[in-house]
């Protein structure tokens, strides 16, 4: 019996069987002699599937299995068949792979004996393996690659892969197809060996720049129901031949490029193409010679067809550039074409300024409008990066005008002042309208000329020099200084005394006037007593044409020196006859005995006088008061205090050195005339004296009779004198004021003269010393206190001012 069964090929599995039972096991026994059974089965059985009853084939039963311990022994190790001893049956234990035992030997059958024993049997058992459709065709690569040249002729043989199947008989592999077959076919050839294979063979001419590669597929078909087939790819590569010349894409390259563009830069890539392939289709690029200086500034990458910025370019000297491009190929086909570059402004030019003329210096009282400099600006950039606009700033008095293209005028704008600004530093900016823009500086330096518009300035409008009094001729009293803003001659200032008088006569009698220094000398020695002060006038003129000047007052102040000793105008010292003052017994503590009236002609200081006591014969009778000379008692007259006092008060004032004047006093300590007489007539004898006391009274009563005459006669000239130096100072038209004179016996009434205090005395005199009156008026800075016999009263401010103005024709 013949089995037939199907199988998976892909599973490798035993598929189906054409009955169930026949199908499922195909049992072929063969009675032989010796005990030898033969059994075919299909490969890919599952397991467990029974190959045949070898009970009923050998003719034993399942008793004589079991009792003979049936067991199978192979030659191998690996049993694929097993025993059933229980059933009597020979089963399939493992898979079995028929091309796995046997690859392509047929046929392929399986041995073993089944070994009983008691007694001991040998049972040869040949299981045939049948081959089932269980593989597909198989191709040893998945790809076949084939060059073939583009050059090729039709019938040309290509020699392709066999397939190869482990299946056998029809399972095995049968023919092959390829698909297209637009250009090859396929051809069967069997070698001398009886081996098969196929060929593929080309039927039209190759073109590799049409097509460069064919894609085929050979397939391979097994003779099994159905058939399995396996399929390979066929690519058939055009190998190229250099049949053609490269090709530019473009005829003409244009490009724009900035001027500043650093080297390296590419600018464009040429491309030329060639339809060949490999080492004919590899393209050089260069640069024909006809490019010219061009080829300084540009390069080529003969490989990638980039051009490149290779040299500095400049707008300002080339403004395009053509460039010839050649391609060539391996096999030296060319072509060419033509690179036009046309480069861009880039504002990389700063603006140029250039001074054509410049007025320098220019003087200050130019007019406005007035041109100082004229300039030319220019900036190599085109367009708006050379458009180029001039500005200065705007605080100075200057202005910038444009005249003409590229020109420019530097003028004035305001009235200069060379006092003000001396020396302009004028920074003019050209800057062009590009982005970012650039920008020049010129700084012009200008000094302003002086101009005389100046007149000298004294540093005060007045001015007060001091002097001392009795000065050495030519002495430097002081310094006046003036300025001058102009400069140089304009600025030399010259210093002059101006003609006026002074107290009458020129005011150079007593000044000088040093012409460069401004210094202030005394031509004459000068006399505070005489001329307190005066003014004069000094003019500073500079050395311009026309000359400017101006002038200054100056006043002139003499300083007081003590140089005159105190005047004792009261008690007068006589040569001969003796003067005593008359202190009654019966005076109080404080009487007033006399006052010391004294003057100096000096003023301040130097005129405050002391008084104090120096000698006295009795010391602690008598004191002086120290600021106004009064002689009072300081203790209560007694009878025992002698007729006869003497005292000696010294006058001295407050300068330095200081000086002095001394006074001496006779004061009478009695209550009546006779005893006075009887006293005075000791002191003629002490001085030698041998006149009478009658002798003594007219010789008085006469000297005080001339002191009376004179002094009327003293002050009546002084009135004199004062009302004819008024008259002269207001004849004159002169400033001055009038200084007056004091004789010694007289105070400074105006206030202004040496002495601190003005004191006026009313002396009324008897016969009778002890009923004598003395009225003393203060000065008028004080409240006047009036002395008599009835009292003190205080005068009012009014009563002051009168008693002051006549003050000097109230001293007896």
């Amino acid at each position: 019996m013949a089995v037939l069964c199907s199988f998976d090929a892909r599973k490798s599995r035993y598929s189906s069987c054409v009955s169930f039972r026949l199908l499922f096991v195909l049992v072929f026994v063969l009675t032989v002699a010796h005990g030898q059974v033969r059994y075919s089965i299909p490969e890919e059985m599952n397991k467990g599937s029974v190959v045949g009853n070898i009970v009923q084939d050998l003719g034993l039963d399942v008793k004589r299995l079991k009792s003979g311990r049936a067991r199978i022994f192979t030659e191998d190790s690996r049993e694929y068949i097993g025993l059933n001893v229980d059933r009597g049956t020979l089963v399939v234990r493992e898979r079995i792979d028929r091309e796995e035992l046997c690859a392509q030997v047929t046929p392929c059958s399986l041995h073993f004996q089944i070994i009983l024993e008691n007694p001991m049997e040998l049972h040869r058992i040949d299981v045939e393996i049948l081959d089932i459709n269980d593989h597909a065709p198989v191709f040893a690569r998945k790809e076949i690659n084939i060059d073939v040249g583009e050059l090729a002729v039709p019938g040309a043989r290509f020699s392709l892969d066999n397939a190869q199947d482990p299946d056998v008989g029809l399972n095995a592999l049968q023919k092959y197809t390829l698909n297209p077959t637009d250009h090859f076919s396929l051809k069967d050839v069997t070698d001398s060996d009886g081996m098969k294979y196929v060929e593929m063979v080309l039927k039209t001419p190759l073109d590799r720049e049409e097509k460069e590669q064919h894609n085929l597929v050979l397939s391979a078909f097994d003779g099994g129901s159905p058939p399995k087939s396996g399929t390979v790819k066929v690519n058939v590569n055009v190998m190229d031949a250099n049949d053609n010349s490269p090709v530019f894409s473009q005829p003409v390259y244009r490009a724009s490029l900035s001027e500043n563009s650093p080297k390296g830069t590419v600018i464009v890539t040429v491309n030329a193409s060639d339809r060949d392939k490999g080492a004919n289709a590899d393209v050089v690029y260069s640069f024909s010679q006809s490019s010219g200086k061009a080829l300084d500034l540009f390069n080529i990458d003969a490989h990638t067809g980039d051009i490149t910025v290779n040299g500095d370019l400049d707008f300002e000297k080339n403004k395009q550039f053509q460039l010839n491009v050649e391609a060539t190929d391996k096999g030296g086909l060319k072509d060419s074409s033509k690179v036009a570059i046309e480069l861009v402004d880039v504002n990389d030019n700063a603006p140029v300024m250039s001074v054509i003329s410049f007025s320098n210096p220019v003087a200050e009282d130019s007019a406005p409008g007035t041109v100082i400099a004229m300039l030319n600006v220019k900036d190599l950039d085109s367009g708006k990066n050379g458009q180029v606009k001039c500005t200065i700033d705007s605080n100075l008095p200057f202005k910038i005008q444009q005249s003409t293209s590229n020109f420019y005028s530097l003028v004035t704008e305001r009235v200069l002042d060379r006092e003000t600004t001396p020396e302009y530093n004028i920074t003019i900016r050209a800057t062009d309208e590009g982005s970012p823009s650039f920008s020049t500086n010129k700084t012009l330096q200008l000094k302003i000329s002086d101009v005389n518009d100046n007149a000298p300035v004294f540093q005060r409008q007045s001015y007060t020099a001091y002097v001392m009094e009795n000065n050495t001729p030519g002495v430097s009293i002081f310094a006046v200084t003036a300025s001058d803003k102009d400069s140089g001659n304009n600025a030399r200032i010259s210093y002059f005394l101006e003609d006026v008088l002074v107290n009458g006569v020129s005011a150079s009698t007593y000044i000088s006037v040093h012409a460069e220094s401004g210094e202030i000398l005394a031509v004459r020695s000068f006399d505070y007593e005489q001329t307190k002060e005066f003014n004069i006038r000094v003019k500073a003129q500079d050395g311009g044409n026309p000359p400017l000047s101006s002038n200054v007052s100056v006043k002139i102040i003499i300083q007081d020196q003590n140089d005159n000793a105190p005047q004792v105008l009261y008690p007068v010292q006589t040569g001969g006859s003796v003067v005593a003052e008359m202190v009654p017994r019966s005076a109080d503590v404080g009487y007033l005995v006399t006052k010391v009236v004294a003057v100096d002609v000096d003023s301040g200081q130097n005129a405050w006088l002391s008084y104090k006591l120096q000698k006295a014969t009795d010391r602690a009778l008598f004191e002086v008061g120290a600021q106004n000379g009064e002689i009072r008692t300081v203790r209560q007259v007694t009878d025992k205090d002698a007729v006869k006092q003497k005292l000696t008060v010294v006058v001295e004032d407050n300068g330095q050195p200081s000086r002095s004047a001394t006074v001496n006093i006779n004061v009478a300590v009695a209550d009546s005339f006779p005893e006075v007489l009887s006293e005075f007539t000791d002191f003629t004898h002490d001085k030698d004296y041998n006149d009478n006391l009658t002798f003594y009274l007219v010789l008085a009563l006469a000297v005080v009779s001339f002191l009376f005459i004179v002094s009327i006669i003293a002050i009546l000239s002084v009135k004199c004198y004062r009302w004819r130096r008024e008259r002269l100072f207001y004849k004159s038209g002169a400033n001055l004021p009038v200084i007056p004179y004091y004789p010694p016996l007289y105070a400074d009434v105006g206030g202004t003269g040496t002495l601190q205090h003005v004191y006026n005395y009313e002396v009324c005199r008897t016969t009778d010393s002890r009923k004598s009156d003395l009225k003393y008026v203060r000065p008028s800075s004080e409240s006047i206190i009036s002395l008599d016999t009835s009292g003190t009263q205080t005068l009012t401010h009014a009563q002051r001012g009168k008693l002051t103005s006549d003050s000097v024709d109230q001293v007896r």
